[in-house]
Formats: structure tokens, sequence, C-alpha cells
């Protein structure tokens, strides 16, 4: 009997690769995963499927399966740079700081040329108060590719919180020649004049970015904190997602490295004033965005629900598994749809985004339970500033709102709020300097 005919067009491994890639590439992420699958283990893609199954799992949050699936891509491919600095990544995303620092230094080793471990290191020694080695990489980095914004950025920033105005003046103007429309850069630019009192510097710079893309919302937001005028209420919704939705990647780390206080102060003081009373039936975390409050107010409340106007932070704080419920909406107004609905009401640093706070403390009271307790922070404003806005409050010129200590008690009560009371804090480092708060207290009437 005649053997059958041969077929010459089964696709390989490496076919499959690369088809996969592709599907993966155009966001087909399942179909992409089953032809990774089907990559043998004796194949010399093998490793390459492993890793890139590995993003496919860090792509949908699931960290540890990703760090597991990266693992195995190295070990049978231990010499290549592109996987030790990508599992970096991913022990980031996990908190584990020095395994990622391990992770981008092999690549950097295995590839000298490897620019995005040299700019991962670099920031994580930052971030870690190594500012020289930090400095000596992110130089190195830009050196390599002159036209990288993102390196200048990060270099521009080091040099921000080391107070070296000049050299970060410096990196953004040089950045900006290549990336004149860089978002990055030109507030860095505009923070770097602010901070050296070159304050006309800053407002040209915000003026012309106005002129030239005038529906961006950050440049108007910061020319009215550095000019006292068209000052708003609070920031506007676009300016806040914007800004925490590009925020969100890495802010569980960046707060970290400020040795950021206020989810503890909020949950201590509320688990104070519970006292035996807790857990209380449901809390809502207002402006939750990550859920770095969550895991210290889960033991205070049977249910926990989670407001934020940035859908990117809202996608970690559901990672965190301790939330009943999350919502994306402005906060005021989710709290007015909310009547009689919790009984606690919590804020870390978000108000820090409003001005006066009347409308939020009406808002509060009327989502409150008879006795439900309201506590907060907000960054402090001297009540005998003369430059305070009023009533008692003034935009800064890093875009955020402080707030003096007896105006915001007034607020409270004329809301009808009582036992309203606000001790002071450290809330954080900014620029290597404590940022002073209030954490503040107050009750519906039972």
């Amino acid at each position: 009997m005649p053997e059958a005919p041969t077929s010459t067009d089964a696709p390989t491994s490496a076919d499959a690769l690369q088809q996969a890639m592709a599907l993966h590439q155009q966001g087909q992420a399942d179909a992409a995963e089953q032809l990774y699958l089907q990559i043998p283990e004796g194949e010399p893609q093998y490793a390459d499927a492993l890793h890139l199954r590995g993003l496919l799992a860090a792509q949908r949050r699931e960290w540890e399966t990703a760090q597991a699936l990266i693992w195995q891509a190295i070990q049978r491919k231990p010499d290549e740079a592109m996987f030790h600095n990508n599992l970096g990544n991913v022990c980031l995303e996990r908190g584990m700081a020095h395994e990622a620092g391990v992770m981008y230094a092999r690549a950097i080793e295995l590839d000298g040329m490897r620019l995005d471990a040299l700019s991962n290191l670099g920031l994580l020694l930052a971030r870690t108060g190594r500012a020289d080695e930090a400095e000596r990489l992110l130089l190195h980095a830009v050196e390599l590719a002159r036209d990288n914004a993102d390196f200048r950025q990060n270099l521009a920033n080091l040099y921000l919180r080391q107070d070296r105005l000049q050299d970060a003046l410096q990196q953004c103007h040089d950045g900006l020649v290549r990336a004149p429309r860089s978002r990055t850069l030109r507030s860095l630019l505009v923070l770097a004049y602010a901070k050296a009192g070159r304050i006309a510097d800053a407002q040209a710079v915000l003026q012309a970015w106005i002129d030239s893309e005038p529906d961006d919302p950050y440049p108007r937001h910061h020319l009215a904190a550095l000019t006292g005028e068209n000052v708003p209420a609070r920031a506007g919704d676009a300016y806040v997602t914007e800004m925490f939705d590009g925020f969100a990647a890495g802010f569980d780390g960046k707060l970290a490295n400020l040795d950021y206080q206020a989810p503890q102060h909020v949950a201590t003081a509320l688990a104070r004033l519970l006292g035996s009373a807790a857990p209380v039936a449901s809390l809502l975390d207002a402006g939750c965005g990550t859920g770095l409050c969550g895991p210290l107010l889960a033991p205070l409340a049977q249910r926990i629900t989670g407001v934020d106007l940035s859908e990117g932070m809202l996608r970690r704080a559901h990672d965190r598994g301790v939330y009943a419920d999350l919502f994306q909406g402005e906060l005021v107004a989710f709290l007015q749809s909310r009547p009689l609905g919790f009984d606690a009401v919590t804020a870390a640093d978000t108000l820090c985004y409003f001005g006066a706070l009347d409308d939020f403390a009406a808002a509060a009271l009327s989502a409150l339970r008879p006795g439900g307790w309201l506590v907060f922070t907000v960054e402090a404003l001297d009540d005998a500033a003369p430059e305070a806005v009023q009533p008692g409050c003034r935009l800064q010129y890093h875009g955020r709102y402080s707030h003096a200590r007896g105006a915001t008690l007034a607020a409270l009560q004329r809301a009808g709020l009582v036992d309203a009371a606000a001790e002071p804090v450290f809330l954080r480092k900014e620029s290597g300097q404590p940022v002073q708060g209030w954490l503040v207290t107050a009750r519906r009437p039972a």
C-alpha cells in the first residue's frame, strides 16, 4: 500500500509563536494564549512562550501566575535580559522591591544596553534613597537615548527631589526640544520654575500650553494655582481622572517611598471612635484610589464600598479583595445618591482636591446614618495665613488645596455634624520635606 503523502504545510513552533505574538499585539489574549500553550516543552520557542504567557498574566493582573511563568522562562533561557527586566516589573507590582532590583541588575549585567532595565533600576534606587547610584544609571540611559523623553523626565524628577532645580530645568528643556508636547516634562518644568521662585516663567509655560492645547485641564488648573485667578471650587473631574489614571501603575510604590501615613491615621482614628461598636455594618472609603485604606479598614466594617473618579485606580483597588462594591464617580454626587447609606465615611488624602468643604460636609451628613462617623485628612494651612483664600483654603502651586483648621471645623458644623475635631498629623514627605495635615473627625447626631 503506498504511503500517504506527507504535508509540508504543518505549522512549526516558530510559526505558532509568531501567530500568537501577532494575536497578542492585536489584543486577542485568549487566542494568543491557546497558541502559546501548543508549543511543546522541548522546542526552542518554549521559553519565549512561557515568558509571553507571563506577560499575558500580568496584563490580567494575575501577578503570582505572571511571576511563576516568567521565572520558568528564565530557568530555560537564563541569559535573556528581557526576561529578567520583565520579572523585575512583576516583582515591583507585588511589592517585592528588593527582588525587583536584583532582576533589573541582572538584566543590565546581561545586556548593558538594556535601556528599560537601566531606567527601571534607576527609578527604584531613587525611590529607596540611593540617589547617587540612581543618578548614574539615569544619566547613562539619557546618554544612550538622548531623544527619549521618559528618561529625561525621570532624571528631572530625581533632581527636583534633591532641590537641584537648575539641573531639573536643564533636563526639562533638553527633553522638550525633542518632545515639545510631553505633558510630564511640561508639568515638571512648571514645578521646577515654581520651586525656584520663577513664577512668571512658570505662568508663561502654562499659558503657552493652554494656547496650544485648550482642552487639556492640567495647565488651566495650575495657572489658577499660580495666579490666584479663576480658582475652581475643586479640581475638575477631567484633571483628577487623567492624573490618577496615569499614576495608577506605580502609585503604591511611590507613596510607600514617601512614608505615606494618611491611611494609618484614618484607620486608627476610626477604630478609636468605634471602640467596642466595631465592626459597623457599612463603610464608604471615599476617594479610595488603589485601596491602600481597604485592608486597614477591613476589621472595622462588615461591608466596605469604594468610590473614585479613576478607573485605573479602581482596578487596583479591586485586586485587594476587600471591597464589596467599587464605583466610578464624583465623590459629592455619590454621597448625595446614598442617603443614610453608611455607618462611617473615610477619606484619606482625597479632600486635597477640594477647596471649600461645605458641599462635601453636607453630602457626608446625608450619607451617614444617625451616629455615624466621618474621618478624613487634609493638608494643613495656617489659620493666620494672610494669603488664605476664603473660606480658609488655598490652591497651592503643586495643584492641591490646603485647609485651615478653623475653617474646616466650621464647615462641618454648618452642615450639622457634631463633635468635630482636628489634630495635627504628618501625612508624607514631598521633595524630602514633611507634609503636615489635619486628621479630622465628626459625627452625625444620633
